[in-house]
């Protein structure tokens, strides 16, 4: 049984793209009053009224604040979509996170006089195919699956005032969210339902073995760090590469890598910045926590006599009596209030005299995670550093799309993927550790694309019992690079998911034939993916994925029907008669077969459609050679008749 729901298609600040169907793993949340009939029957109307309206609000503006996308309200109940339009990876993290604040919001507001309403909340993630491009009544497009009706029967099993979640939820929120299970389940035949408790303090993450490559990487950053600190001349060098590449790894390894620098001793402070912080200056506070050795459990005295410890050498007495409880209150509240920024002003002043007196590194990780608070902070830190030649520098870590934030003085640190001698050391490495067979190196070196982070997360998918044989995506993997596709503009992502259908190794006129382009519309485009470390340039003027993964969650974004028609197009474009979709001959046909023999497209790989402000032309005649072009028994065997395409024709560049 499967149910629809809407998606509101109005811009928002984030990118989306006014695509026809797109298949994908979405969060659902489902809301409703417990007791509302006997409620109701004891009010009056305009009570009821009045009562409906205050927990609407309510629920919808705790939402708005996770980036939810409410589908509408149905008697007492709220249904809101995460991820339907456009992922971040953390989907899953912000329903649940949703789902607990309007718990909190109704426990502590009275929504008519004293009356307090207690609801379940249900959260289930699950795939469902969203159609954005037709509008129905009130400008709504349609979601389809099965784990809407999911999410609705979760917060039945839920306790009142409690958040139940589904299995896939609940992996996907792991270190992020505690949650216990409930024991046995809710019915026989029911799957296992958690109950959500709270957010967690993630911790850093752990950096086991020996460091495989990166030998280049580290280097450099020792090497302009050293600079920064000897010539007292503060500089900030980011470490920049894509989920899984190892970023995490190299910021820790630093560490190791300069301890001193002319003899004297460097102190380093480190920090990681979590998902959507709702407490702004978290990672400020962290800085803090670091290097005054305040440890998380600390009470108030030990924190108290911590910081002084701390300020008393660089302060005179009376400047440490009003500052060690700004700090205190910044500690235990790390938000964006006026209290909470003046003890990240006050931080950054005690930053900077420790500098005064010994080289120091501000070591960031997942700065792109952040609050603007906090590139405002490191900003005014090292600008400061600067106007007192101090010997200290700034260690970020981040994803490609966050470049533009750093100062134009960065140097950047590409965190590029590692070959195949060292993945295959690497998985070797990870096997052992988890006690697994090395013969399983060459299964799994060709699914790993040089990152290290998929191969993790491949080696824990075969320690938790996955058949090896027939390997899938882990999900973690699948979340992290369906959140790359869905920041890429609308020309990147057309290109990288037309690529998807043309095999792992393809060429420029073959995306261009693909898309219905010119010659050549598509090399900026190919460029940049280049240059964002998603494509890799590959001989004869070709190119490469630079993930596999990155390729088989492309094209599994297209809906089996649609899918099935690309895969025809696709396929017609290897014959040398083929005709070119803009009109004109196949001609590097050639060219687009050697690259498709080298690494030939598996079957249900097939091509997508792009996702910017342009359309696909069709014509009106249903195409019966889909079937036929599709192999018997694929899970994209085509049994609806599509209206065959004819070309794409861009539109205006998604905003940035």
């Amino acid at each position: 049984m499967t149910d629809t729901i809407g998606v509101d298609t109005q811009p928002t600040t984030n990118p989306h793209w006014p695509i026809p169907l797109e298949r994908r793993t979405v969060t659902v949340l489902f809301a409703d009053i417990v007791g509302s009939t006997a409620l109701v029957n004891r009010l009056d109307p305009e009570e009821v009224r009045a009562l409906q309206r205050a927990y609407f609000e309510t629920v919808a503006g705790v939402l708005h604040r996770w980036q939810g996308v409410v589908e509408k309200y149905i008697g007492d109940a709220v249904m809101a979509l995460f991820g339907a339009r456009h992922s971040d990876g953390f989907d899953a993290y912000r329903a649940v996170r949703a789902g607990l604040e309007i718990q909190a919001a109704l426990d502590d507001r009275p929504v008519l006089g004293d009356t307090r309403l207690r609801v379940r909340v249900g959260v289930a993630t699950g795939e469902v195919v969203v159609d954005l491009g037709d509008a129905v009544d009130g400008g709504h497009g349609l979601a389809s699956g099965a784990v809407i009706t999911t999410a609705a029967r979760l917060q039945e099993y839920a306790s009142p005032g409690a958040v139940a979640l589904c299995a896939v939820t609940a992996h996907a929120t792991t270190g992020l969210i505690t949650r216990r299970r409930l024991t046995p389940p809710p019915a026989a035949d029911a799957a296992p339902v958690w109950h959500a408790i709270g957010p967690v303090r993630r911790d850093a993450d752990r950096h086991d073995g020996r460091l495989i490559g990166r030998r280049r990487e580290l280097a450099t950053i020792r090497d302009q760090l050293g600079a920064a600190v000897r010539e007292r001349r503060p500089g900030w060098v980011s470490l920049v590469g894509p989920s899984g590449s190892g970023r995490s790894r190299l910021l820790h390894e630093a560490s190791d890598a300069l301890t001193t620098v002319d003899g004297e001793p460097v102190r380093w402070c480190a920090a990681a910045c979590q998902p959507y912080p709702d407490q702004v200056v978290a990672p400020v506070a962290a800085l803090l926590r670091d290097v005054a050795g305040i440890r998380h459990g600390d009470g108030p005295a030990a924190i108290h006599s911590r910081l002084v410890d701390a300020l008393t050498p660089l302060l005179p007495p009376a400047r440490v009596a009003t500052a060690v409880p700004t700090l205190a209150r910044m500690l235990a509240t790390p938000d964006g209030s006026a209290p909470a920024l003046a003890g990240a002003a006050l931080c950054r002043e005690f930053l900077l005299r420790l500098a005064a007196e010994r080289p120091l590194v501000v070591a960031v990780d997942d700065v792109d995670r952040a609050a603007p608070a906090v590139g405002r902070f490191l900003h005014a830190l090292l600008g400061a550093a600067a106007e007192r030649g101090l010997p200290l520098a700034v260690l970020t870590a981040h994803q490609p799309r966050w470049a533009d934030s750093a100062p134009r003085t960065t140097r950047q640190v590409p965190v590029r993927p590692l070959t195949a001698v060292q993945s295959g050391r690497l998985l070797r490495q990870m096997l052992r550790r988890a006690g697994q067979p090395v013969t399983l190196v060459d299964r799994l070196l060709p699914l790993v694309g040089g990152r290290p982070g998929h191969a993790a997360a491949y080696v824990t998918s075969v320690a938790d019992g996955a058949d090896a044989a027939t390997l899938v995506l882990p999900e973690a993997v699948r979340r992290a690079v369906g959140a790359e596709l869905d920041h890429l503009d609308g020309e990147r992502r057309a290109v990288l998911m037309a690529a998807g259908t043309l095999g792992a190794v393809f060429s420029g006129p073959s995306v261009d034939r693909a898309l219905g382009w010119a010659p050549g519309r598509s090399a900026p485009a190919l460029r940049g993916l280049v240059a964002a470390g998603l494509l890799l340039p590959h001989r004869n003027d070709g190119y490469a994925f630079a993930a596999p993964a990155l390729r088989q969650v492309a094209t599994e974004r297209l809906p089996r029907t649609l899918r099935a028609v690309f895969n025809r197009r696709a396929a017609d474009g290897t014959r040398p008669d083929a005709a070119d979709p803009t009109g004109g001959t196949a001609a590097g046909t050639n060219h687009s077969r050697r690259h498709r023999a080298a690494a030939d497209v598996p079957p249900g790989q097939a091509l997508p459609y792009p996702n910017s402000g342009g359309r696909w032309s069709t014509d009106a005649n249903r195409s019966a050679a889909v079937a036929r072009a599709t192999p018997a028994g694929s899970r994209t065997a085509d049994r609806v008749p599509l209206p065959r395409v004819v070309a794409w024709t861009p539109g205006p560049a998604a905003p940035r």
